[in-house]
């Protein structure tokens, strides 16, 4: 039986780049996955902040495209900010798994593709995690001083029992990756687009990325519950088909590459279980993803960070317990997330598209700077810097409409 200092269960940002700093940092890691490949489960757009890339160190490699250029599409608003700069980038997701799990290996740590998590236990004092892998009935033991659940939303090692697991709030998504003509293309190379509203997907929002090689991601999300308003329509895929033909103005002059989905769980308040013993969790398997516009993996791979600095500090001996790591990652996220579950309650379950038409409107009327702020910082007192000079910018147009009306001149005024 092979022994460790830590095993990681599950690959993705927050696994792998938990693995790979504290493989880099000396510690003998099992980095483990479900699948054979990643290419199995390539699920995720990331569309993120051009400092993600130097903030977790990662190369062009792990770039699906760059984007300059944002727009948010209401049912009756639209409004699109352009920068000279780039703003960020969209990961492939593929490959960014890949890289991390590639430093873990260099670094002298082991990968193990294939190998399902099935249980843990304590034995002799010692911790003892099974696997088993595609093709095999005997599990696979490893020992390991330190567990770490990074298993998103499964949460499968902190809970192993689905019946114990408690409520969660839900969102669904669904995603096409589709090829498309070189003209259509290049509109929407380097553009990230997001819709809101009944018209295009009520109850959650909908986008388009674009990646390399003519291909975009088409999306649509819904969240779980029931809305005061509008009627939800389940089937996905007249909300996709409403995107490819009514924005893209695509009938069928695409090539369908993939198609793929998720459902992420989410612990309003943040009352997931951060650890057990030596058993910690990290990424959706304590709710790093936002709930309002759904983003996670910079901030998966912020908490596979975190943790892997404690998780040093308990096999070095010098804690004894991972309650530190909790009250830092809610002292980072906590705020901002409860202010985003509000805000998430307010569009996705109680206003009407005039509602939403408005806020687009609202958030249209900023410079981009503060419009980035808002949608990718979660930096909302933006919002209400903003009031002021709207207002003023109303009063204004206001005044003028009765000059024109009247026919007045501004020193009658």
């Amino acid at each position: 039986m092979q022994s460790f200092d830590i095993v990681v269960v599950g690959a993705g940002p927050a696994g792998g780049h938990c693995a790979r700093t504290l493989a880099k940092n000396g510690y003998r890691v099992l980095l483990a996955e479900q699948h054979s490949s990643f290419e199995i489960n390539n699920f995720s757009s990331a569309a993120t902040p051009l400092k993600t890339l130097e903030l977790f160190n990662l190369p062009e490699q792990t770039i699906g495209n760059v984007w300059d250029k944002l727009t948010i599409v209401s049912s009756n608003a639209r409004k699109t900010w352009t920068s000279p700069e780039p703003l960020g980038v969209v990961f492939d997701f593929a490959k960014l798994r890949q890289f991390l799990a590639d430093e873990v290996t260099e670094a002298g740590s082991e990968v193990w593709m294939g190998y399902r998590y099935f249980k843990h236990y304590r034995e002799n004092g010692e911790t003892i995690a099974e696997f088993k892998r595609k093709g095999t009935t005997e599990p696979t033991r490893v020992k390991t001083k330190v567990l770490v659940d990074a298993t998103g939303s499964a949460r499968a090692v902190m809970y192993p029992q689905k019946r114990n697991r408690p409520s969660f709030s839900k969102a669904t998504g669904i995603e096409y990756l589709i090829e498309v003509e070189p003209y259509c293309y290049r509109k929407l190379e380097q553009e990230l687009v997001f819709f809101l509203g009944s018209k295009w997907m009520p109850q959650g929002y909908s986008w388009v990325f674009p990646m390399e090689g003519n291909r975009l991601k088409i999306g649509v999300a819904r969240y779980y519950g029931k809305h005061a308003i509008a009627p939800v329509e389940d089937r996905f895929k007249n909300r996709i088909n409403l995107i490819t033909k009514n924005y893209l103005n695509l009938e069928d002059n695409y090539q369908l590459i993939d198609v793929h989905g998720s459902t992420l769980c989410y612990s309003m308040g943040l009352k997931d279980v951060y650890y057990r013993d030596n058993t910690i969790a990290i990424g959706d398997s304590v709710s790093t993803f936002n709930f309002l516009g759904g983003e996670g993996i910079r901030y998966a791979m912020l908490a596979g960070e975190v943790a892997a600095r404690y998780i040093g500090q308990y096999v070095k001996g010098e804690i004894g317990e991972f309650d530190p790591y909790r009250k830092e990652l809610r002292n980072y996220f906590l705020r901002r997330w409860q202010i985003s579950e509000r805000i998430a309650k307010k569009v996705y379950f109680e206003y009407d598209d005039r509602a939403i038409d408005r806020g687009v409107s609202y958030i249209g009327s900023m410079n981009l700077k503060d419009a980035f702020d808002i949608l990718f910082e979660y930096k909302f007192e933006k919002a209400t810097q903003g009031i002021l000079p709207l207002l003023k910018r109303q009063w204004i147009a206001f005044l003028q409409s009765i000059r024109e009306r009247f026919d007045l001149n501004q020193s009658k005024i």
